[in-house]
């Protein structure tokens, strides 16, 4: 077994020129999650629900729901040059908290922020009912809390989805770390059944998912800022060229995802950041209409991924699933379980 010895950053941030700042302070923290799980994997053709996902009777959570108004926001208000008039923006978007029966008020919960609203929040909740309180310390889970962010609306270029996850930048971290979670935490709803509810602030008990551009996201949200998010679970991730064509973040990542694996080879080239990741792509997942276009190649962008987080030496897990599609439901109800556990592995509370 691996032993890890990491730092917590409990950081100050301020920004100049684009450019982030941080003043740390610290406290130590380490963990001994060891390399079970790590890899290459190959699923399908065939798919069965893992029993983990399912509703087992266990003691349920409890679950939230509100709205944050776009134009109340600081960071993505609705109104960027780069987005296109005719895609429709939300005016508000919705935001969905699960808090599991294991959870005890007053203490500093582990998070998932997952993205894309409730997508597969229902089989989450399933995992977090069932496997909080297995009895077998290899097949369970701490006692995080769910926030599902829905996102400001459309998608690919110029739409306000767009700008949120594939910008190669660190403004989706910002908005979830400064004003959603300080949102949930005053929601009168929330504070009413858990008056002393709290988040931890180690990086390490705070991790991110989605599936699609929500998948590129949860990866960019940890690469630009693992003081915050250090767990990382991408289905189908848009690890091609989708960032705006006037973002100004093309002029430092000019193929904005595809960057991380080819071109610049950030992953390759860039120090190694403290993250765990997790990756997915489906057989059936090339999205590209013209199948020459390389830098829309959803299999080749993760496959080159995966290859570039075991060049590194990350701590990754990558699955490659058979005839099937992108975000395909089926993949989630056989692996989730799986991946959440390997994802929190050797995490322990504060």
């Amino acid at each position: 077994m691996l032993r890890h010895r990491f730092i917590i950053c409990l950081a100050a941030v301020t920004f100049t020129s684009g450019v982030v700042d941080v003043a740390w302070t610290a406290e130590l923290y380490s963990e001994t999650p060891g390399v079970e799980g790590n890899g290459d994997f190959t699923i399908g053709p065939e798919y069965t629900i893992d029993p983990g996902l399912t509703d087992r009777g266990h003691p349920k959570g409890k679950q939230f729901e509100f709205s944050m108004r776009l134009a109340d926001s600081k960071i993505f208000r609705g109104d960027d040059s780069t987005l296109d008039p005719q895609k429709e923006i939300r005016k508000e978007r919705k935001i969905f908290v699960y808090v599991p029966a294991a959870y005890k008020d007053g203490t500093r919960a582990p998070i998932l922020v997952t993205h894309d609203g409730p997508n597969r929040l229902d089989l989450v909740r399933n995992a977090l009912d069932n496997l909080t309180i297995s009895e077998d310390p290899n097949r369970k889970l701490p006692a995080f809390i769910v926030i599902a962010v829905q996102n400001g609306g459309n998608d690919s270029y110029g739409s306000e989805r767009g700008l949120e996850y594939d910008t190669m930048s660190d403004r989706l971290a910002r908005f979830i770390n400064d004003e959603v979670l300080p949102a949930v935490l005053d929601n009168k709803d929330i504070k009413s059944a858990y008056p002393n509810i709290a988040f931890t602030d180690n990086p390490w008990g705070r991790a991110t998912m989605g599936c699609s551009s929500g998948g590129a996201a949860a990866l960019t949200m940890g690469w630009f800022r693992p003081d915050l998010f250090r767990r990382l679970i991408t289905y189908s991730g848009t690890f091609v060229d989708q960032q705006d064509d006037d973002a100004p973040e093309e002029r430092t990542y000019p193929l904005g995802a595809w960057e991380y694996h080819s071109s610049m080879k950030l992953i390759e080239t860039s120090p190694k950041k403290p993250l765990r990741i997790f990756t997915h792509v489906s057989e059936n997942d090339n999205r590209a209409n013209d199948p020459e276009d390389t830098y829309h190649n959803w299999v080749m962008a993760n496959k080159r991924t995966a290859a570039a987080l075991k060049a590194k030496g990350y701590d990754y897990r990558f699955v490659y699933s058979r005839e099937s599609r992108h975000c395909d439901k089926r993949v989630f109800e056989q692996t989730l379980a799986d991946t959440l556990v390997w994802t929190w592995r050797g995490y322990h509370a504060d």
